[in-house]
């Protein structure tokens, strides 16, 4: 069985020592590469080309939010999940615009980073819990003030597909593969949803999924 090659970006040096030794003693991860700053991430991961890059966002020199999305830009096909201690909306979101897989604090458990490079390597998107927990409240404040008007109804079964496939990171092409259709069809498709749901980025659309119930993610009980 092929192992998930995985790349370590964070510039303490410490912790990536005791990630490195969590993640090799998984039989199907294996770390292939480290950074210590956002400019050699984007470097290591267009030389080694790795399956999924862990990400810090706070490294010296370029942020692993502009490392992320010059990863995503140069190599589509690299996932890369944020590892942080930032436990704020406005990263979260950053993070998504820059097409991050999902969103991990440093808190989490090994199992739960373990469920979280899986998901990722699957194609799906993961919130930490307290992360998807702000969505949801979010989305309960929005509800209340009249501010949210759900139009999931007026998508095609089509569109519903096609935009659960986004949602959970997938290409245009992948998706014409996955359907079955035209990548012509698909860039349609994805038009005629976004212009419906008037949803303008991924992060809109991530968010837009979750509260749909089109994909799901580990919630802690909203008091």
């Amino acid at each position: 069985m092929s192992k998930l090659r995985i790349l370590l970006a964070d510039d303490h040096e410490i912790f990536r020592a005791g990630l490195k030794a969590l993640v090799d003693a998984q039989p199907d991860l294996q770390v292939i590469g480290e950074a210590a700053s956002g400019e050699e991430a984007v470097a290591k991961a267009t030389a080694l080309e790795p399956d999924l890059v862990l990400m810090d966002i706070a490294m010296p020199g370029i942020s692993g939010i502009e490392a992320t999305r010059r990863i995503r830009s140069a190599r589509p096909r690299i996932q890369v999940l944020a590892l942080t201690a930032h436990d704020s909306p406005e990263y979260f979101f950053t993070m998504l615009q820059a097409e991050a897989a999902g969103y991990v604090l440093k808190e989490a458990s090994p199992g739960e980073l373990f469920a979280a490079i899986r998901a990722a390597q699957r194609g799906e998107a993961y919130f930490y819990p307290s992360v998807a927990r702000r969505l949801l409240n979010d989305y309960l404040r929005r509800v209340r003030s009249g501010e949210e008007k759900e139009s999931y109804d007026g998508l095609s079964p089509r569109e519903r597909e096609v935009l659960k496939l986004i949602a959970q990171g997938y290409t245009n092409r992948e998706i014409a593969q996955t359907l079955i259709i035209s990548v012509n069809t698909v860039e349609a498709h994805r038009s005629r949803l976004m212009q419906k749901l008037n949803l303008h980025n991924r992060a809109q659309l991530v968010k837009y999924a979750i509260r749909s119930g089109l994909i799901e993610v580990e919630r802690e009980p909203i008091p």
